[in-house]
């Protein structure tokens, strides 16, 4: 069963872009609008892996919100137009695990949702595509039961693919999500371990460029 996400966000367009994009990427999601109407819900429902919330909310703010989550053992990643210094010390320190500002991009939120997931042994253990199967926990890859080694960047590569299955990535955004948008070096980085990637596993048909774009994993739903 897929993981639930919690999303808590008072701006419709937003918080209609982010359900959209964590339910296209294979992640069950419940949305509110209201800091008050999700708090009174979390009594009824709090088995999510992660909650995704803004600070400014009508009702309950997000700080008033966090311990809360954090009672239900729900990791929160706090995603705001507060981008104050003393805001994002308060917000981890008092126990959420990821703090981002807007504008924000998609693809990096779902790359932190990741990493939250992962650290909360909350992950989609195993995950299958025609004869190759990923093993998620373990880091590993197997084809008709035999081990494909792949490099750590390699394997990164082919989850945030994976993750945004049948969605065509730019290389500009596989390159900043995977490598930082510190990174120096050039779009080819990506061609390169995307070709890596499709001769191991024989995904030449998997892993479909798209011309002036970049690459779409295509995959049944």
């Amino acid at each position: 069963m897929s993981i639930k996400i919690l999303v808590i966000e008072d701006e419709e367009a937003i918080n209609s872009v982010i359900s959209m994009s964590l339910r296209a990427t294979g992640y069950r999601v419940t949305s509110f609008f209201d800091g008050e109407a999700a708090s009174a819900a979390l009594a009824e429902q709090h088995d999510f892996g992660c909650a995704v919330v803004d600070i400014m909310l009508p009702g309950k703010d997000g700080f008033a919100l966090l311990p809360e989550l954090r009672r239900y053992e729900i990791p929160v990643i706090f995603l705001t137009a507060r981008s104050d210094l003393s805001d994002k010390v308060r917000g981890l320190t008092e126990g959420a695990e990821d703090y981002m500002t807007k504008p924000f991009e998609m693809l990096e939120l779902l790359v932190r949702i990741d990493k939250v997931l992962k650290r909360n042994n909350t992950y989609d253990v195993d995950i299958q595509i025609r004869d190759v199967i990923i093993h998620t926990e373990k880091r590993t890859v197997t084809k008709n039961g035999k081990e494909i080694y792949l490099k750590p960047k390699e394997f990164d590569c082919l989850m945030m693919l994976v993750r945004n299955k049948n969605k065509a990535l730019t290389r500009s955004q596989l390159l900043g999500a995977l490598w930082g948008i510190e990174f120096e070096g050039e779009t080819r980085t990506v061609d390169a371990h995307v070709g890596r990637i499709r001769r191991k596993l024989g995904f030449e048909e998997v892993i479909r460029t798209i011309p002036r774009v970049g690459y779409r994993l295509e995959a049944d739903e």
